[in-house]
């Protein structure tokens, strides 16, 4: 590997961003592919970028389709959860998350809220969610969940989330709350992205208790990242 690429790829490794190596099979000649951009030898098409950042999103490493001379190793950071509202629900679903593989964060300005005591092992931030799904800057891989059950909470986080590559977006509320929600962020602007929203959250299992509706958000974020939405 050159020199100028391994010192970029430890760098997105150290930072927990996911990032590509192209190689050149003719002469080994290589480019480091990240969402922010390509640096290296190669000067990746629009197209090729395009095919790149779709391997990346899935983790997977394979020669790309539009010139076979081109391999890709993918390089990925665990899929993130970012989950606004440190309520009963989150309790469960962060901690499952967890096991399912994904780096969560649970969003919550309420410090009685988003306690260690209740999310043992879970990274908390008492940020306001614009603020800090502005610095947590979801990508392809992330995943946001609003649950908080407050328009002071959930619309700002929604309305970030709508704005960024984030694969899944879900909220909590009923289809008459969502309605509502809907209205108001339709006024800022967001009438083509609203949807993306995935509300009622959750696949539709039966369940009511906030594990059982824990269990059905975890299982459709699951689904989308997979198969992409239904």
């Amino acid at each position: 590997m050159r020199t100028e690429c391994f010192e970029a790829l430890a760098a997105h490794r150290a930072a927990g961003r996911s990032c590509a190596l192209v190689t050149r099979l003719a002469d080994g000649a290589q480019a480091l592919v990240a969402p922010d951009g390509a640096s290296g030898e190669l000067a990746p098409t629009a197209e090729q970028l395009a095919e790149i950042a779709g391997l990346l999103a899935a983790g997977t490493s394979a020669p790309l389709a539009s010139d076979a001379g081109l391999f890709v190793r993918s390089y990925v950071a665990a899929p993130r959860l970012l989950v606004v509202g440190a309520v009963h629900i989150a309790q469960f679903l962060a901690a499952m998350a967890r096991m399912a593989g994904y780096e969560v964060t649970v969003i919550d300005p309420r410090r009685a809220f988003a306690s260690a005591d209740r999310f043992p092992g879970v990274t908390l931030t008492d940020e306001w969610p614009d603020e800090a799904l502005a610095r947590l800057a979801p990508d392809a891989r992330t995943a946001v969940v609003t649950l908080a059950h407050d328009p002071k909470l959930d619309d700002p986080a929604l309305a970030a989330a709508l704005r960024s590559p984030a694969f899944y977006v879900g909220a909590l509320g009923s289809r008459r709350t969502h309605a509502r929600r809907i209205e108001r962020l339709a006024a800022e602007g967001l009438a083509d992205l609203l949807g993306r929203i995935h509300a009622p959250v959750g696949l539709d299992l039966g369940g009511r208790s906030p594990a059982e509706i824990a269990v059905s958000v975890l299982a459709q974020v699951i689904q989308v990242r997979h198969r992409g939405a239904p």
